[in-house]
């Protein structure tokens, strides 16, 4: 493959494998990785690979989990790697801004970001690069309280399929001179360009927590007690996650240093992890941690009580369990992972109606499902107890669940995951309109 001389490539082997293996054991082949360091070295990459007809796949932190981030086993497909973008990194702490080049880790960003008492306010489990947060408009634990990539994001630099640098938006929030097209990249997974920079509004670091592990009384009080909390605090509500208990049980057993919060080690069938958070905190504001027990204590008086138990504890504690799932239910057995997302009302439905189905119809499946409720998210795991699952189960499973997710439910296939391999087909059936050869989709994971 012959490329700019001043690019640095990748061809051995050996030398790609990091870039040629997902975080789901996908495996894809290529015959060349291009690491370029600047927006202009992006844009000559993506002239000279679309003078020479070879398609590919821009990477970025490839921590997705629908396989749109590794190439595919023909051998035919470059990769566009921008782990080494990282040239700005410039806060505007007057406007509450970050320009940032698309190759910086989250975690990097918030670490650089917190001497001036400010973060990037997007939670993850994992450790993306922003370049693919981007793409995929990442949503989070905390999306219920600062929204998603999107309602967070001021202005990009895209490189275009024909190599064209454009500049989308601004660090100016108040703008309506046209349409805005940035959000025409944001959640494309890389379909139109490569996103190489971006300008990200920042919020206040939070100095003040109160969380809890609370044993709804039933799979429908967790609605009622979500609606009571946001009545009763507004905004200081950041985050209301469920748990399955078969996703507890496996992270518990696959993190010896988990420690089991419940009353004699009995894990219950859902527990919400629920937290209230403020940046700052005025001499005459209540403490959060007597909010949060206040609140919960009026909950318990409701005439349909939604509490059976609530068990309070250091932040850091109760999110090391949330975090932890992710990894505890790959460890449990072969995988098939759904990332659906529903209107609050109907996650409970879903999960209720589609388990009986799965244990009439795929009695081999144990279903190890968590989520963030607050905002509709459902991250449906399924676990093949009885041997490794090969393509053709995977698919029928798949077809089987994201059907009645979408046809019973007016559900998305796609909550935060992004379009990859692993649901693509779903977008061609369902998103016909809006379908794209797949030959001409520049992916990015």
């Amino acid at each position: 493959m012959s490329i700019p001389a001043h690019i640095k490539t990748l061809t051995d082997p050996k030398d790609m494998v990091a870039f040629l293996t997902g975080v789901r054991g996908e495996v894809g082949q290529s015959h060349g990785v291009l690491l370029p360091e600047t927006t202009d070295e992006v844009a000559a990459c993506v002239r000279h690979l679309k003078d020479s007809q070879t398609s590919f796949v821009a990477q970025s932190g490839n921590t997705g989990l629908v396989g749109a981030s590794v190439p595919d086993c023909s051998g035919q497909q470059a990769v566009l790697s921008l782990s080494r973008l990282r040239e700005t990194f410039e806060p505007d702490l007057a406007n509450r801004s970050l320009r940032v080049s698309a190759g910086f880790r989250l975690s990097e960003v918030n670490e650089r970001l917190a001497e001036h008492g400010l973060f990037f306010p997007i939670d993850l489990g994992s450790d993306p690069m922003i370049g693919g947060m981007l793409a995929t408009n990442t949503g989070g634990g905390r999306f219920l309280r600062y929204g998603d990539v999107r309602c967070n994001t001021l202005g990009l630099t895209v490189v275009l399929k024909d190599g064209e640098v454009v500049r989308l938006g601004s660090p100016v929030r108040k703008d309506n001179t046209g349409p805005d097209w940035k959000h025409l990249h944001i959640g494309s997974c890389g379909w139109f360009g490569t996103i190489t920079e971006a300008v990200l509004n920042l919020e206040p670091v939070v100095t003040e927590q109160a969380t809890a592990l609370v044993v709804p009384s039933s799979d429908a009080a967790m609605l009622t007690l979500l609606r009571h909390l946001e009545t009763r605090v507004g905004p200081l509500l950041s985050a209301f996650e469920f748990m399955s208990q078969a996703a507890m049980k496996h992270t518990f057993e696959h993190a010896a240093s988990l420690k089991n919060p419940f009353a004699r080690g009995e894990i219950p069938e859902t527990a919400l992890l629920i937290e209230l958070s403020r940046p700052t905190k005025a001499p005459w504001d209540t403490p959060l941690d007597r909010v949060l027990e206040a609140v919960l204590s009026e909950a318990w008086e409701l005439s349909e009580t939604p509490i059976e138990d609530a068990l309070f504890g250091r932040p850091e504690e109760i999110w090391a369990l949330r975090h932890a799932l992710s990894e505890g239910v790959k460890s449990a057995g072969p995988l098939v992972a759904l990332d659906l997302g529903f209107t609050r009302d109907k996650v409970i439905a879903f999960r209720g109606e589609m388990t009986l189905k799965l244990t009439r119809d795929f009695p081999m499946i144990e279903v190890c499902d968590f989520g963030h409720l607050g905002d509709g998210g459902l991250h449906f795991n399924l676990v093949k107890t009885d041997g490794p699952v090969d393509p053709e189960f995977e698919m029928r499973l798949r077809d089987f669940v994201v059907g009645h997710a979408v046809k019973t439910y007016d559900g998305s296939f796609s909550a935060e995951h992004g379009i990859g391999p692993k649901n693509f087909r779903y977008f061609e059936k369902w998103n016909r309109d809006a379908a794209i050869s797949h030959n001409s989709i520049m992916q990015l994971g």
